[in-house]
């Protein structure tokens, strides 16, 4: 059974159609508008093993708040429902990656409840076309969205750039390990039953 959400979300300020599968082969098409933004997403996709189709037409001509944001509600979306109930998931995941001079841990729980534990703040404002403020917009939209616990923890680095490459690379490797089944579980990974 493939696990796959498709979301169509439209506002005043930004218009969003994204397909996501969890079981997929780290396939995508992404344009958000904004460089930077796509080639992360793209990362995303591909380390995650998870196929990705996005467009996104934003306000860009006030700025790329609402696009990077918004992109992060539909995507937490597309998670929760491609997720569904949840049974056989390991529900944590978890990784440590290195880009160059940046290493990142991440770690998730897909437990319902959402939480973002994220203290890092960019030595640059911009990364090409990118405010780098919103990356933190887009993980805490993820995690509300997704009903997932996750902290993005940034060990070490210098680059801009590769700080913010190597989070979204160990955030897909993370959320890849909790959501992959383990024959182990009979149902959900949880004491109450439920997630």
């Amino acid at each position: 059974m493939n696990r796959e959400a498709q979301i169509q979300r439209k506002t005043k300020e930004t218009d969003i159609s994204l397909y996501l599968s969890l079981d997929g082969s780290g396939n995508s098409q992404v344009d958000t508008g904004i460089g930077f933004f796509d080639h992360m997403l793209e990362g995303f996709s591909r380390h995650g093993f998870f196929d990705l189709k996005l467009q996104v037409k934003g306000d860009l001509c006030v700025d790329g708040h609402h696009t990077v944001e918004d992109t992060g509600i539909v995507l937490g979306q597309a998670i929760a429902g491609a997720l569904k109930e949840k049974e056989g998931i390991r529900r944590y995941g978890y990784f440590l990656l290195p880009m160059d001079d940046a290493l990142v841990a991440c770690a998730v729980d897909l437990c319902g409840r959402a939480y973002l534990n994220f203290d890092y703040v960019f030595p640059t404002p911009q990364i090409g076309g990118l405010d780098t403020q919103l990356i933190r917009e887009f993980f805490y939209a993820v995690s509300c969205s997704a009903g997932m616990n996750l902290h993005i923890k940034v060990l070490d680095g210098l680059n801009s750039h590769h700080v913010a490459e190597a989070m979204f690379k160990a955030f897909s490797k993370a959320l890849d390990m909790a959501c992959s089944y383990d024959n182990r579980i009979d149902g959900v990974l949880s004491t109450k039953g439920t997630l």
